[in-house]
């Protein structure tokens, strides 16, 4: 009987060892990173051109994915309560499909709200178990169809059997430039990522989206579209990414052009980081970001109301205002030839674990 039941448990933990092989194998095999400097179609052209000294509007958006209803919290994010309990999310995909729809959906009617020229719009999926197989990006660009759209994938993971109980799954997702102007080109440029075993399976495939847009006197605007990482203990694969998009500022000054850059920068821009009222220690992933760190010629645009409305929410609990971590990670930098105004969109985190920032903005000229 002995041997049968050592037998028995030593065929288990030889079968549950190839299984876990094979996994390993699988995601290995399915991973990839997307080639640097991907030129990208524009869909839905425009034909119209900006203008120097017109007022233009634009508007940075991080949907989540639709799933951050505001009893949501993500698998993730951990954090801790000033009185000493840790705090770890729980879900790994959107509450439901109706939950994922009405979302992206309420995250849409904000963006049609505020009637602005340019989107930013991060952390749509195209397809995802995440998102229960809700095709965003379509949704987004039927809604928003009276601007050209352009969409760079920086999600693409195999199927991810973690959470056990509520695996994360397989995730195609991106991020989507709007705009109801002509766009000359769309390059996709890599930023450095972490090799390391788990976090490259389960981080996204960062990248930036650089737009340009014909202006005349032979000049562009670069519209650069951002979402920084967040999971990087020691800071260094946000270093080297600074860093590579510094050298592409450093470029486009060069050359005379106008540059806006915005989207999730996923560090504290506004120095916001004990701005708001909260339960909660500030959390570790939380670093900051000033305009000394920025390449000469370069600064954030800080909203006028950057003291009463903060942009993210942290996720490692549901939203309770004046309990939960918030901070001022969303937002834009603009080249010193273009002056610039913005607003933290107070929606609440009613539909992501983000609000929205909409900033007015001049391409000055002679």
């Amino acid at each position: 009987m002995l041997k049968k039941i050592a037998k028995i448990t030593v065929g288990t933990v030889i079968l549950f060892a190839a299984v876990i092989a094979g996994y390993v194998i699988y995601m290995q095999m399915q991973y990839y990173r997307i080639a640097d400097f991907t030129e990208l179609e524009t869909q839905n052209p425009r034909q119209e051109q900006i203008k120097t000294n017109t007022p233009y509007r634009i508007m940075t958006y991080n949907i989540g994915f639709g799933a951050y209803s505001s009893d949501y919290s993500f698998f993730m994010d951990t954090g801790e309560m000033k009185d000493g309990t840790k705090t770890t999310g729980r879900h790994a995909r959107a509450l439901s499909e109706k939950e994922a729809v009405e979302n992206t959906a309420g995250s849409l009617e904000i963006m049609k709200k505020q009637e602005t020229d340019f989107l930013f719009v991060q952390e749509v999926d195209e397809k995802a178990t995440r998102s229960y197989q809700v095709n965003q990006r379509e949704i987004l660009e039927e809604g928003l169809a009276d601007y050209a759209s352009v969409f760079a994938k920086n999600f693409h993971s195999a199927y991810l059997f973690y959470p056990f109980l509520e695996p994360h799954g397989s995730v195609e997702a991106g991020m989507l430039t709007f705009s109801k102007y002509q766009i000359s080109e769309n390059v996709r440029r890599q930023f450095p990522v972490s090799d390391a075993f788990i976090t490259k399976f389960t981080d996204l495939d960062r990248c930036f989206l650089v737009s340009r847009l014909p202006v005349e006197k032979e000049k562009e605007l670069v519209l650069i579209q951002i979402h920084l990482s967040a999971y990087d203990e020691g800071g260094k694969i946000r270093a080297e990414q600074l860093s590579l998009l510094n050298e592409v500022l450093k470029e486009e000054q060069e050359k005379g052009n106008y540059v806006v850059v915005g989207g999730d920068f996923n560090h504290d821009i506004a120095d916001s980081i004990e701005n708001f009222p909260s339960g909660q220690k500030t959390p570790e992933w939380v670093y900051q970001l000033h305009n000394e760190d920025l390449a000469e010629g370069f600064h954030f645009v800080k909203a006028d109301n950057a003291a009463e409305v903060p942009t993210c929410r942290g996720a490692d609990i549901p939203y309770e205002k004046g309990v939960t971590y918030t901070v001022i990670v969303d937002g834009f930098i603009v080249s010193d030839n273009i002056e610039a105004s913005a607003e933290n969109i107070d929606e609440d985190f009613l539909y992501s674990d983000h609000n929205p920032v909409v900033m007015e903005f001049v391409l000055t000229g002679e």
